[in-house]
């Protein structure tokens, strides 16, 4: 073998071994692009570049009184930027056992390279990030209402409202103040404001306009489903998203990633990812909104843990279908007709056979009909149905 063949050859075996023994070593965001995948979109603003320092003073030094939640990838803090106009922030911090590290280094630039090439009102705005040394950091946009699973269990606790106050959303009463415990329950036009927007973010990464190619979110879930202060839902956690090989609607994976109860059955059989795995998790999200139950409930008997296989059969029959509905909601919130269409939308994001589920373009312009079927019902203004 030629010299110059061998030189190469080997440089380039000492390349890989080294960022395989050190996952951590530093590299501009740059050079984390996706293999295959198109050159990246820009954004109206680039994502900013943070030092260690810079996330420490923003969160007083990780103090546990600025700790919103934990997950799999670590902590998550509310934070102030002081560089130029203060600006909160939520602060993701990688928090990973050493021999999760590759994982976790892999899911962080995985969500710094997609979060950078998009731009979309219902995806969650990635202001910058952090790779200080060994340390890991995501800045996102603060979204101060939290998650939309705690809304649906009762656990958000309002951190700038008082007790025993009502709250009225675009004429629309919609929440309800509970006294004493300050959270906040959702009605039916809420709730399907948050499905709707959510629609929107991932018919957004499904469509391809933003990269060229089709994005799979791969762990779409209510927990990853953010509210901000208009109640607007925003996708978040990119971590294990997925870009479908170009012109190919199906792409085969070593293995199933995602969260248990959001998991399409075709999926987890074949290991075939698709964009019809993120319908299937819209259909679960779905009918936690209308159940207001959890995906997976392990407080439950062994044949109700699983949301999914307790409701399926009763989502198309309009006689059964009232003992489902969430008792937390008002009843004059709702109009039965608007509820057996949502829950025949479930039904089918949930199918089996994933050729039989509609496409996230459907979910969005079917929950448009759906918003003002019970608007109208309910004698809404247009004013409300346009605001949604």
């Amino acid at each position: 073998m030629p010299f110059g063949l061998v030189s190469a050859w080997n440089k380039r075996r000492r390349s890989k071994s080294e960022d395989h023994i050190n996952p951590w070593v530093y590299k501009p965001v740059e050079c984390w692009k996706i293999d295959g995948s198109a050159p990246p979109a820009k954004r109206h603003h680039g994502s900013a570049v943070f030092t260690l320092k810079e996330m420490e003073e923003a969160t007083h030094s990780f103090s546990e009184q600025n700790l919103l939640g934990k997950g799999g990838f670590g902590r998550v803090y509310k934070g102030t930027l002081r560089s130029g106009e203060s600006q909160i922030v939520a602060i993701k911090k990688m928090d990973l056992p050493s021999f999760k590290a590759a994982e976790g280094e892999r899911e962080f630039r995985v969500e710094v390279d997609i979060l950078s090439r998009l731009d979309h009102p219902n995806l969650v705005s990635l202001i910058g990030y952090c790779a200080d040394g060994k340390h890991r950091f995501l800045v996102y946009e603060y979204m101060p209402r939290g998650n939309l699973q705690d809304h649906l269990n009762g656990l958000f606790v309002c951190e700038f409202c008082t007790t025993s106050q009502t709250f009225v959303l675009e004429d629309v009463l919609v929440l309800q103040q509970l006294p004493g415990i300050r959270e906040l329950k959702m009605d039916w036009p809420l709730r399907l404001k948050v499905a709707l927007g959510a629609a929107r973010g991932l018919a957004y990464l499904h469509s391809s306009s933003a990269v060229g190619i089709p994005i799979v979110h791969r762990d779409f879930k209510s927990t990853n489903i953010l509210l901000d202060n208009n109640f607007e839902a925003k996708i978040s956690d990119f971590g294990l998203a997925k870009l479908m090989p170009e012109g190919q609607e199906t792409c085969v994976t070593a293995r199933v990633l995602g969260t248990f109860g959001y998991f399409d059955p075709e999926y987890t059989l074949t290991g075939k990812l698709t964009l019809q795995s993120d319908v299937y998790a819209f259909g679960v999200v779905l009918l936690e909104l209308l159940t207001g139950r959890r995906a997976v409930d392990l407080n439950q008997g062994p044949n109700d843990q699983n949301l999914v296989l307790q409701v399926r059969h009763i989502l198309n029959d309009k006689k059964r279908l009232r003992k489902i509905i969430d008792p937390d909601m008002s009843r004059n919130s709702y109009t039965m007709e608007s509820i057996a269409m949502f829950a025949s939308l479930a039904s089918r994001c949930v199918r089996i056979d994933s050729t039989e589920r509609p496409s996230m373009i459907e979910c969005v312009k079917e929950l448009q009909l759906i918003v003002y079927t019970n608007s109208k019902g309910l004698g809404m203004t247009l004013h409300t149905f346009r605001m949604i």
